[in-house]
């Protein structure tokens, strides 16, 4: 090799090296804080991790016995209930949990922002990662629920992992605008929890679809949390293709909140340290 080829060899190996460390750091960073959230939330926990599995199994029982035996829900179009009930329960509180603790991700991050050079974004990621992680254990809740009433996989599961990569991709661009706004206005941590309540009470979880009055119904193609639980739901319920519609309201919705999310994000987060 010449002596120009090893120079160009060795400054390409540079910009190499120059931009994956920080990728690299981030990366390790994520998967420590992974790791800590994950010891921290079963520390002196005698069951551990097995709670994500009985939470949603023992949820699910209460609120099939309530809704089933007294307000009867009994609706052809709800499938088997007692996992329509799980499935949405499920997708709505890792939406719910990771954009609510994604939100003061940064405002808790404080005093490492004020020591170490990090990458900001890293923080509300790391909170909708520790979520989904979270969740992964909630699905072996839903396996036995399926195992329970003999309700087979079929090829419309692979419906699955799409569905929870495009939630992921929203809770995300959810959490980075909620972590910005809250660094400013400290008001949006109490408000969030409100809307979430009024949310989850407006997506059909627990209900029929069929229930809503008729300009819900419409309504209800645009909120994002019936598009994504709908599509769990046709993959592991109802094992049916999801309609074309769906799929691109799921993928726009998605795309969309990220780009917002990150174009706010990056835009204010150099003023980050002047309000934590």
């Amino acid at each position: 090799m010449s002596t120009s080829q090893s120079v160009h060899a060795a400054q390409t190996t540079s910009r190499r090296d120059a931009w994956n460390a920080p990728l690299k750091r981030d990366l390790s960073i994520l998967e420590q804080l992974v790791s800590k959230d994950f010891k921290l939330k079963y520390r002196r926990s005698i069951l551990g991790v097995v709670w994500s599995v009985l939470n949603p199994l023992l949820m699910m029982i209460v609120m099939a016995v309530v809704f089933s035996s007294f307000m009867r829900y009994q609706d052809k179009d709800l499938g088997n209930y007692p996992l329509y009930l799980i499935l949405g329960n499920t997708a709505w509180q890792l939406m719910a949990d990771s954009t609510s603790q994604g939100m003061v991700s940064i405002i808790g991050a404080a005093s490492l922002l004020k020591k170490v050079r990090v990458n900001r974004f890293v923080f509300p990621v790391q909170k909708v990662l520790f979520a989904m992680v979270n969740y992964s254990f909630s699905l072996v809740a839903v396996a036995l629920v399926m195992l329970f009433f003999r309700i087979p996989l079929t090829p419309m599961a692979f419906f699955m992992p799409v569905a929870l990569l495009l939630l992921g991709i929203f809770s995300i661009g959810l959490s980075l605008l909620l972590s910005t706004l809250s660094v400013f206005f400290r008001d949006v941590i109490h408000l969030w929890s409100v809307f979430l309540t009024a949310w989850m009470y407006a997506t059909p979880l627990f209900y029929p679809f069929s229930q809503l009055p008729e300009w819900m119904k419409v309504a209800e193609g645009f909120n994002p949390m019936y598009c994504y639980i709908t599509l769990i739901r046709d993959a592991l319920l109802w094992q049916q293709m999801p309609t074309t519609g769906l799929l691109i309201r799921c993928v726009g919705f998605a795309l969309g909140t990220l780009a917002l999310g990150w174009i706010v994000f990056h835009k204010n987060e150099h003023k980050f340290i002047l309000y934590i």
